[in-house]
């Protein structure tokens, strides 16, 4: 037991791994991709790549696509995503301040634990005997267990989005190694059994959006600016214990329905641990990952429409797929900075549109060459002042 509780860094992996794959799985059992259904779909997927080779002429990552389980894209998530993943833990941890110091605000959380006032031996106020506040009996076990917290926590958030990303650039990952592209088998198959898609057009449109996405973030300035944005922004929570504990004081452990209210409102949940500071950030990262989205979705579909004569279902059930998500997986998103809103998604479709229609759709080609290529928010809402700088910039623009 000592030697699995020790950990050589401030997350246990070995527990985040577990748990992600209990939580990405539901505690189930996960057959393996039959044989026949990995040749199919391998087959999809290698004529997707040439179509994309076709018509961009640009060689794609040498890394073909790779068919995963729910399990197997957690195990490696936990690799890729481990540098944000420890920075995101240990920023959440750092913020809670210590029990029973004198002058501390009191612990949001205490009350997780039936130790908060009026708890189960609190003594009703000033504890038993009239002896001031109780102290957490538990509070000298954290340090101690911090690791295996934060390895849970950790392992909780790569599971909950191994339940629900169809490929491995469903999103745009803050990832610093090179692209792996890849679809998540039980995924996409839910996918198709809830929309009646023939699963051929299905892992065909995927694998487009995979090589397309997979050329985008091969590109070293775009993967490192993904993670610097992404570090810094989970980096700097600043937890407000007053607004926490309004939104988790209800919680009683031994009454699971008194889970379900606070963890309702992921938007007032994190807007009790966000700092005007954090959002300037969020600001940045959002406003890249939104516009190289709608950029590969734009692509995906200019290089699909001749092909997939389900292409306006299919275009219409990844819309609900990203709007229509579970409360865990909004608040996991938006933990992580991962879930722009709406309004920036739909603004940053409407720009690639507006550059389309202007200067031809290759045009939006010039976003990969640098950072300072991308659109500013005045840009984004006016695609002609992007066009006019990038002009100025000429060819050889840093």
């Amino acid at each position: 037991m000592l030697r699995f509780l020790q950990s050589d860094g401030p997350v246990h992996w070995e527990v985040a791994r577990q748990v992600a794959r209990w939580v990405a799985l539901e505690g189930q059992s996960e057959p393996p991709v039959a044989a026949e259904d990995r040749a199919r779909m391998g087959e999809v997927a290698s004529a997707a790549e040439q179509r994309v080779l076709a018509e961009t002429g640009e060689p794609l990552p040498s890394r073909p696509v790779v068919l995963l389980g729910r399990a197997e894209w957690a195990d490696q998530a936990l690799e890729t995503l481990r540098p944000v993943l420890e920075k995101l833990a240990v920023s959440l941890q750092g913020e809670l301040p210590e029990p029973g110091e004198e002058g501390d605000i009191p612990n949001p959380f205490a009350g997780l634990f039936g130790m908060g006032p009026g708890g189960p031996g609190s003594g009703g106020e000033g504890g038993a005997g009239g002896q001031g506040p109780m102290v957490n009996p538990l509070a000298g076990m954290f340090g101690a267990l911090g690791p295996l917290l934060l390895g849970v926590q950790c392992g909780f958030v790569v599971g909950q989005l191994a339940q629900s990303l169809l490929s491995e650039h469903d999103l745009l990952l803050p990832i610093a190694d090179p692209p792996r592209p890849a679809l998540v088998v039980p995924n996409l198959d839910a996918f198709h059994e809830s929309w009646s898609i023939p699963v051929d057009d299905l892992c065909f449109y995927l694998a487009i959006g995979e090589a397309v996405r997979s050329r985008i973030v091969s590109r070293p300035w775009i993967r490192e600016r993904l993670v610097r944005l992404a570090t810094d922004y989970v980096s700097s929570f600043k937890i407000d214990p007053s607004a926490l504990e309004a939104q988790l004081g209800s919680i009683d452990i031994s009454d699971p329905s008194s889970f379900e209210n606070p963890m309702l409102d992921p938007d007032a949940l994190l807007g009790a641990m966000q700092s005007p500071e954090q959002l300037a950030v969020l600001e940045r990262f959002q406003l890249t990952t939104a516009v190289l989205e709608s950029y590969a979705d734009s692509v995906a579909e200019r290089i699909g429409e001749p092909m997939i004569t389900t292409l306006s279902t299919i275009r219409e059930a990844m819309r609900r797929h990203r709007v229509e998500r579970s409360e865990a997986d909004r608040f996991i998103q938006r933990l992580l900075g991962l879930d722009p809103s709406r309004r920036l998604h739909d603004q940053a479709a409407a720009f690639c549109r507006g550059v389309a229609e202007r200067a031809g759709a290759d045009a939006l080609d010039r976003l990969l060459e640098s950072e300072s290529m991308l659109p500013t928010p005045n840009e984004l809402e006016a695609p002609g002042l992007w066009l006019a700088r990038i002009e100025l910039f000429g060819e050889g623009a840093e």
